[in-house]
């Protein structure tokens, strides 16, 4: 019997896996800022950029009003995740990321130019679900021919995508109002997820049930990785002493294919896959930024930031390709739309060498209720996040920053009856997150 055959499963009848990209926080699976200034000014920082961190990814304009320097950032991203699968809810087992950043800026190729990016975790998402003490899906081996049914067992719920990106930078002051730039985007995602159920064949033995289980499900847990390419392109003007306004538009980052060597899949609908490769395409959406940052006095920040990102172009379908009976590939159904976030930040220079700051922000949620089930390995749904920060300035070019951020709790609840593993209760995923970063800048 054909190990595809042995595999066949009901998950697959309303199966739809979430890739993962360790959760980070609100902005779908991006991060809110790159580096701590720009986490404490809810990452409101694309007309007002003040490190390499937060110009070279959000506005690689803003390098060009920068002194030579360096910084480098390090962040615990402690994100909660709850889920049900129709069981009732449970946990994830993982919850402590870190996230690191090291940026830098210098003057290159004549007056006026500089040179400068940076490396970082730019984004990602990731679950790690077990339940066992479940009746899920499986097929009964002794039956002539197998029959679907159900069995006591465990569910397996596993998924982890981590892009980091290299930003080499020009940015070039124009005038005394205009300053441009531009970041080319050499990034690398990793990713692995599994979504499966296995029977727990043990309890039918102890009984002397004549019934022999096998589930099944996607399992591509091994990671893998690919590489892509994209662009961003910033513009800041300065108005006067009091505003500036500041935009950017990020391409798409196109990647290779993520590819897995498996024995064997069933995906969505209960198609059956042999044994060979499979591969699959997730690429980063392309993005809008606008920005006002204004200085009601020379020590008072306030700043404001639109921000479009074009999730669904990504994240509509994942599509996986390989040795599937009777066709080439199956779709995955993430069905994520696009969405928009607001953010606002403000800081105040309480002496000259201690600042504070705080924002706020809020993006829509791009998973609608109706696609709960399909995106319970996806649980990007917070909404409002409130971010705290401080820089001191330590004197001979050093200077300290912290920041806090914390995402209240959302949850997204699908319809009755559409459980992935054909539970009795409604399916929901929860996250909230909290994280805490620590920079130290230099000044040369």
């Amino acid at each position: 019997m054909k190990k595809s055959r042995i595999l066949g499963i009901a998950v697959g009848a309303t199966l739809a896996m979430g890739l993962s990209a360790s959760a980070f926080a609100t902005d779908g699976y991006q991060l809110i800022g790159i580096g701590q200034y720009a986490m404490g000014m809810a990452g409101a920082v694309v007309a007002a950029p003040d490190d390499p961190l937060s110009a070279a990814m959000s506005n690689p304009a803003g390098l060009a009003l920068l002194t030579p320097q360096a910084a480098f950032s390090a962040e615990i991203f402690n994100p909660t995740r709850k889920t049900n699968f129709g069981f009732g809810e449970t946990g994830s087992h993982s919850n402590v990321y870190g996230v690191p950043a090291i940026g830098w800026v210098a003057p290159a190729f004549g007056d006026g130019i500089v040179f400068g990016g940076g490396v970082y975790g730019t984004s990602g998402l990731g679950v790690n679900y077990i339940q066992s003490g479940v009746n899920g899906p499986a097929y009964n081996m002794r039956g002539n021919p197998p029959s679907p049914g159900f069995a006591p067992g465990t569910i397996n719920a596993y998924s982890s995508i981590t892009f980091m990106q290299m930003a080499p930078s020009l940015a070039m002051k124009v005038n005394s109002h205009l300053a441009v730039g531009a970041s080319l985007n050499i990034s690398a995602e990793q990713g692995s997820f599994v979504q499966s159920f296995t029977p727990n064949n043990n309890a039918f033995f102890a009984q002397q049930s004549p019934a022999y289980y096998v589930g099944g499900g996607l399992n591509l847990a091994s990671p893998s990785w690919a590489y892509g390419v994209g662009a961003t392109l910033g513009v800041l003007y300065k108005v006067n002493d009091m505003v500036t306004l500041g935009a950017t538009y990020k391409t798409p980052i196109i990647f290779t294919p993520m590819t897995w060597q498996e024995s064997g899949e069933v995906g969505p609908g209960n198609v059956q896959g042999g044994s060979g490769q499979y591969s699959g395409h997730l690429n980063y959406p392309q993005q809008i930024a606008l920005g006002l940052a204004i200085r009601p006095i020379p020590q008072w920040l306030i700043s404001v930031e639109g921000q479009w990102i074009n999730w669904h172009a990504t994240m509509n379908n994942f599509t996986i390709y390989g040795p599937w009976a009777g066709q080439s590939s199956v779709a995955l159904p993430m069905h994520w739309t696009n969405q928009w976030v607001a953010n606002i930040g403000t800081q105040y220079d309480l002496t000259n060498w201690l600042q504070v700051r705080a924002g706020y922000t809020y993006g829509s949620n791009p998973i609608s209720n109706a696609d709960t089930a399909s995106n319970l390995l996806f649980p990007a749904v917070v909404q409002n996040a409130i971010t705290f920060g401080a820089t001191q300035k330590l004197g001979m070019g050093w200077k300290l920053t912290e920041a806090y951020m914390h995402a209240f709790a959302n949850t997204i609840t699908g319809p009755a009856g559409s459980s992935p593993f054909y539970g009795n209760q409604a399916p929901s995923a929860t996250l909230a997150e909290n994280s805490y970063g620590l920079q130290v800048g230099y000044d040369f």
